[in-house]
């Protein structure tokens, strides 16, 4: 396992890093889950300043501050909604997490925190999911120097579990 990889299982938006990514909805005004979470969080501002940004399209990624949240910035992505594997959804969520660690890396970050995209509410099989997201990040981290740790903050037991199995095999 690449040292700059940990797991956390917690709220992510309580994570004291330069960037913490948001698994957003396409208006990126706000939902449920993670991205509800961290618009409370953020306060108000974080709204109006997604506003402008008129949105976002599936696997795409779109940055802006943090405001109230101990993160600098938010990276908002969205991830694909899971309609059973045959739609391109692998393709999709690693463009998540590569536009992600793009955006990172061009605004010259060094610790991000991802939580597991997709897997809510969009339904997204968490092992699936975990899979594609230690595979883009492993593989990115290959390559990048810049990033000094990525986060996998996990919400439940379950998903932290997932995450570990698979970062020691």
């Amino acid at each position: 396992m690449d040292k700059r990889i940990a797991i956390y299982q917690g709220d992510i938006t309580k994570m004291g890093v330069d960037a913490i990514v948001n698994a957003a909805n396409t208006s990126l005004l706000g939902g449920g889950g993670v991205d509800g979470a961290i618009h409370l969080a953020a306060g108000p501002q974080l709204s109006a300043e997604c506003r402008l940004l008129h949105g976002c399209t599936v696997g795409d990624a779109k940055i802006t501050a943090g405001h109230l949240l101990p993160a600098e910035y938010v990276i908002h992505t969205v991830g694909p909604i899971w309609q059973g594997g045959n739609h391109n959804e692998s393709s999709k969520l690693r463009s998540c997490y590569l536009k992600s660690l793009q955006l990172a890396v061009d605004y010259q970050l060094k610790t991000i925190a991802f939580p597991a995209i997709s897997t809510g509410v969009y339904g997204y099989p968490k092992q699936q999911a975990a899979e594609v997201a230690i595979n883009t990040v492993n593989n990115f981290l290959k390559t990048n120097r810049s990033i000094t740790k990525i986060y996998f903050v996990t919400f439940d037991i379950e998903t932290a579990e997932i995450y570990h199995k698979l970062l020691l095999t």
